[in-house]
């Protein structure tokens, strides 16, 4: 029986989603993070009674917003009110509404944003059940938790003697030139030092001894600690330990226990300390909220998968926080891969801008990852696509910084509108944001928005601004915020393109999110890129590149030897590997037939260097001389000299995925669009042993 599939991405604003029913049929819509809709009271609907309202900028099922709240925006909040009942048109209220014809309410539902998403798509009303689904979520419901402080009261269980491990970090000052540093709280609340001891070998110098934590860990439990990390010294080459830690942590009542070598089983301490910290501080929150968006698989045959940070898909029971924190992101690496392939083209620049921040990446032929990234200050240990996020989005606040009266600078962000109360345009009181800049520049169609559109707002914001800055002109401003705007996103996609030895011209743009368009061909000037492609559904091309997505699954395994005389041993190991990751995904319920190894990764570095490049080879036979020929090609394209050193194998990774099918891409639409000026981009040649 076919069921329904549904590709949900939640953002910091927006919570975009597609559906495709039984039937076929593609279905597409964007309501907001905060589970709401709003719409326009329309003129009163005197002949049913004063408690009905009728409204307009919206389109809902009979039925579908009872138990719902109604809430009046701008300014203060005149009127709220309970709903009991509802029409396509029309709303029946706890209490008459007083609002006059043209008012903009919200209507905020009690689910998850991707649950009011799935119930506008199937026509589920809120009281009734879901259909079958086959869901693929991304969210950022760890990155925002992580970025506010908001997780759970966790503890930090170390051997002894680095209690104070993650507070002296790797000593790196923020601002090299600040004469006062402002160091950042810990995510964690306690830090326990733990009595044992490993040697660099892995042998036991200290055995682990649990029962003098009992009194300590009663007393964590009695102050609220909910999570625990758990990083213990040399415990990626022996885990014993942490294992026996993490479950007596477990019996003693911390319900959520992170252990670093499960989660990252390589050598450094503070990168695996970090990550399980990490992992353990989101895990109630992410934890909670697959929770509450589990209905979205309540019914039988129905299906959860949620899009990793490294951009597959991961069942919901098997997923870690520490993976999630770019989960929206990568759906739209995905979807963009897929859609300039659609177009004609293999390089590929990515320009996601959403309406809290842009995302920048690039494609060339496969997905570029990295091992070791950064949230909110926090260093993470996971295997994400390579993506860099600049604070430039539509909802970025516009504004005047700094300066006596009469002076300052122009600013555009880090802060955001966000969904509430979001542009001055949407009507609740927000201030001046990207959003309005285009608006007011006649960039925008406000009768194209799915929510109502308030010019007159969004010019009174302005007009601030003008009078804080005497003798500007309206126009120059706004277009002093663009370029702002533009030259911070484009400086971004630098970082992917040049720093990483690629011409930005060789590639072609891939504009989507809901601001991308407007910013495209500004952004393609500023680095001389030939080609725009505009793809179809590009305000929701994250939740589209959930439906291209693959299962995945990653196996790595340290090495830190030279490389002569390895290539036998390394060659066995990528078999190993294979075979750990491929097992993965057969207990994720995969098939052993539509399971592939889609990369084998070996990374490199020259002795005496910290960093390494990874050289991707076509099978598991290694040859020693092709491998470093590779790598020092990719090391001269990087860094422009060429030591005279020998070659270390740091470590090894694999990738398996599902293969692909034609199904789980969405269909039915309209072909992808591009502008394409007579120079195409080029292909660039990589050192990449892996055969076309």
């Amino acid at each position: 029986m076919e069921l329904w599939q549904l590709w949900v991405d939640t953002g910091g604003t927006f919570t975009d989603a597609l559906a495709r029913d039984p039937a076929g049929r593609l279905s597409r819509v964007k309501v907001l993070s905060s589970s709401a809709l709003r719409g326009r009271v329309a003129a009163p609907l005197t002949s049913a009674g004063p408690e009905w309202v009728r409204f307009e900028g919206l389109s809902l099922p009979a039925g579908f917003a009872a138990g719902a709240s109604f809430r009046l925006l701008g300014g203060e909040v005149l009127f709220e009110a309970g709903v009991i009942d509802s029409t396509p048109a029309a709303l029946r209220l706890e209490a008459p509404c007083p609002a006059a014809p043209g008012t903009t309410f919200e209507l905020r539902f009690p689910e998850e944003a991707p649950v009011l998403a799935a119930r506008l798509l199937t026509g589920a009303a809120t009281v009734a059940a879901l259909p079958a689904l086959r869901v693929r979520l991304a969210t950022t419901r760890g990155t925002n938790a992580l970025l506010e402080r908001k997780g759970a009261p966790t503890a930090f269980f170390t051997t002894r003697g680095f209690g104070d491990l993650l507070l002296i970090g790797n000593q790196q000052r923020p601002d090299l030139f600040a004469l006062e540093i402002v160091r950042p709280a810990p995510l964690y609340s306690w830090a326990v030092e733990v009595e044992e001891r490993l040697e660099a070998g892995g042998a036991t110098v200290t055995e682990l001894d649990l029962e003098a934590l009992g009194a300590e860990i009663d007393a964590l439990v009695a102050a609220g600690c909910r999570a625990a990390g758990v990083a213990l010294m040399h415990g990626y080459l022996e885990p014993a330990h942490e294992n026996r830690l993490a479950d007596f942590l477990r019996r003693r009542g911390i319900a959520h226990v992170s252990a670093s070598a499960a989660l990252s089983p390589t050598i450094g301490i503070l990168p695996r300390a970090e990550t399980a910290v990490v992992d353990a501080y989101l895990s109630p929150v992410v934890g909670g909220y697959l929770e509450r968006v589990g209905c979205l698989a309540a019914a039988p045959g129905s299906s959860l998968h949620v899009m990793s940070s490294a951009g597959g898909l991961l069942p919901a029971g098997a997923l870690h926080p520490k993976d999630t924190l770019l989960s929206g992101p990568a759906g739209g690496v995905v979807g963009a891969a897929a859609a300039g392939r659609q177009a004609g083209f293999e390089l590929i620049l990515g320009f996601d801008m959403g309406g809290t921040s842009t995302d920048v990446s690039r494609f060339g032929g496969d997905f570029e990852y990295t091992f070791e990234h950064q949230v909110g200050g926090a260093r993470v240990a996971a295997p994400a696509l390579r993506i860099e996020t600049v604070a430039a989005g539509g909802g970025s606040i516009c504004r005047l910084d700094g300066g006596a009266a009469g002076t300052g600078l122009l600013k555009v962000g880090p802060e955001s509108a966000g969904a509430s109360p979001g542009p001055a345009c949407y009507g609740a009181g927000g201030p001046l944001t990207l959003t309005d800049v285009n608006l007011l520049l006649g960039r925008l169609r406000p009768e194209r928005f799915a929510i109502p559109i308030d010019r007159g707002a969004a010019s009174g914001e302005l007009e601030k601004i003008v009078a804080e800055l005497p003798g500007s002109r309206p126009a120059e401003l706004l277009l002093g915020f663009l370029e702002i705007a533009n030259e911070r996103m484009a400086e971004a996609m630098r970082r992917v393109s040049i720093r990483q030895g690629y011409d930005p011209a060789e590639h072609a743009l891939v504009a989507f999110g809901g601001a991308g368009g407007q910013h495209a061909c500004a952004i393609a000037e500023l680095l001389d890129i030939p080609a725009v492609v505009l793809p179809v559904d590009a305000g929701l091309l994250s939740a589209r590149g959930l439906g291209a997505a693959r299962l995945e699954r990653f196996a790595q395994r340290q090495v830190l030897r030279p490389l002569p005389g390895l290539a036998a041993e390394l060659s066995q190991n990528l078999a190993e590997l294979a075979a750990s990751a491929g097992a993965q995904l057969a207990a994720d319920g995969l098939p052993e037939g539509e399971i592939e190894i889609r990369r084998r990764l070996v990374f490199l570095r020259f002795l005496g260097q910290e960093s390494a490049l990874e050289i991707e080879i076509g099978d598991d036979q290694v040859g020693e001389e092709a491998l470093a020929a590779a790598f020092r090609t990719r090391f001269e394209q990087i860094y422009g000299y060429l030591p005279q050193r020998g070659i270390e194998v740091v470590a090894l990774r694999v990738v398996a995925s599902e293969r692909p099918a034609s199904e789980n891409a969405p269909d039915g639409n309209p072909p992808d669009l591009s502008i394409t000026p007579q120079r195409s981009p080029r292909r660039r040649p990589g050192p990449s042993l892996h055969p076309d």
